[in-house]
């Protein structure tokens, strides 16, 4: 009798041990759902995204996963980014079972798509244009409490860029001919908002818009109507807010064939792998700003950067480091949480994170999201391409080293 006892406490023990988790039997795999344009014109982005989320569920997977728990990456192709394919898309990673986050570097410009997840109070993360996200959340954050952007506030696009420029002036590192600016943005949300931003902000700041244009939005070949106007009137600075790689090699190139003693500075593209390998030489000296860089100069940015090299080997933009520090900070509250089926629970444990990542510290405004913005925070970063190479020379903070007089300037 006492041995059957004992070998009923044994069984029992082992049973419970097996339903709670303690050896593992019923750990579950939970699946995170990427939003990515893997068939479209920005495929190339598209596969950093994928990349960077399944080089952080590898390292996670690897520690253990979380509570036994283990993750895995389910893609949603956003193919040519249409209304139509992202809602598509979005709809297909909902109804994956077993799916408590959806991640992306972007996906529409407008951000639609963050209403479809707070149907559902799917946990979002994204760090696409943070304008449209304010534009759907505001300042009202706890009716969106799944929702977070890890790219601060657009402002700092408009604020800082005059202000750098003159920066680098009073410091002695550059002289320019005058104080005017020429600007060409496409017709999209992102690059609109910010060219027409600096528009209206340089004269308050004693500079004078020369040309302001607008293209359509999609493949442009053919930049030279509005570089035959930047050259009959020679600004300091040209600003293009376009941001698709292709389109803005075709510019660097088209830019070259006559260049103006100017400042050039590309929105966002020349941080992208894509086109410098397009561009080579030629894009030395081009310059870009990005609020939510990725910073060379951090120790941590240089292990992702070593991990990704030894994954894929190639290197990666900012996005690749943006989503493997999503996957962080998701594992980071599920492990507060216990449950990653708890959605609620996982928005309020996501909305308290306070951590140093890649792209510089990320703590969420509790009112609009977004991650803040700052020095100390999300800093307005300044590259310049360098024999291939992004250098970040402002804010001093953060550089790896100094800005450098463009080849093509006299």
């Amino acid at each position: 009798m006492k041995k059957f006892l004992k070998l009923t406490v044994m069984v029992c023990s082992l049973l419970s041990a097996l339903m709670y988790g303690g050896v593992g039997a019923y750990a579950t795999e939970y699946k995170i759902g990427v939003l990515a344009p893997i068939s479209g014109t920005n495929a190339a982005e598209g596969e950093e995204f994928v990349n960077g989320a399944k080089l952080g569920v590898k390292h996670l997977n690897a520690r253990g996963g979380v509570n036994g728990d283990t993750f895995k990456v389910v893609v949603g192709d956003i193919g040519g980014a249409s209304a139509g394919e992202i809602a598509s898309a979005a709809e297909r990673l909902l109804g994956t079972k077993d799916l408590h986050l959806i991640i992306t570097g972007y996906a529409s410009m407008t951000s639609f798509e963050i209403d479809m997840m707070a149907e559902q109070d799917m946990p979002y993360i994204l760090a696409g244009p943070s304008g449209s996200t304010y534009a759907i959340i505001g300042e009202n954050g706890d009716d969106f409490p799944t929702i977070y952007s890890t790219t601060a506030s657009f402002a700092g696009y408009s604020r800082d860029l005059i202000p750098s420029i003159e920066a680098l002036v009073a410091s002695g590192q550059v002289t320019l001919p005058n104080k005017k600016i020429a600007i060409i943005s496409s017709d999209n949300p992102y690059s609109k908002d910010i060219a027409s931003k600096v528009r209206d902000l340089a004269p308050t700041q004693g500079w004078e818009v020369t040309e302001y244009d607008m293209l359509p939005f999609g493949e442009i070949n053919d930049w030279r109507a509005f570089l035959s106007k930047v050259r009959a009137n020679p600004p300091a600075v040209i600003l293009n807010t376009d941001y698709l790689p292709p389109n803005a090699a075709k510019f660097t190139e088209q830019f070259l064939e006559d260049p103006t003693d100017s400042l050039v500075f590309i929105q966002y593209a020349p941080s992208v792998p894509e086109y410098r390998e397009l561009t080579g030489a030629k894009s030395n000296g081009i310059m870009t700003t990005v609020i939510g860089a990725t910073l060379p100069s951090l120790p941590r940015t240089k292990q992702i950067e070593r991990d990704y090299m030894q994954e894929y080997n190639k290197p990666t933009g900012l996005y690749g480091y943006a989503l493997y520090e999503m996957i962080d900070m998701y594992a980071t509250a599920v492990a507060k949480v216990g449950d990653p089926s708890d959605r609620l629970a996982i928005g309020k444990a996501l909305g308290q994170t306070d951590v140093q990542t890649a792209n510089g510290r990320i703590v969420f405004d509790e009112k609009t999201h977004l991650a803040k913005a700052g020095a100390d925070y999300i800093p307005t970063v300044l590259y310049q391409i360098q024999d291939g190479k992004i250098v970040v020379f402002s804010p001093k903070k953060y550089k790896d080293g100094d800005f450098k007089n463009p080849p093509w300037r006299k």
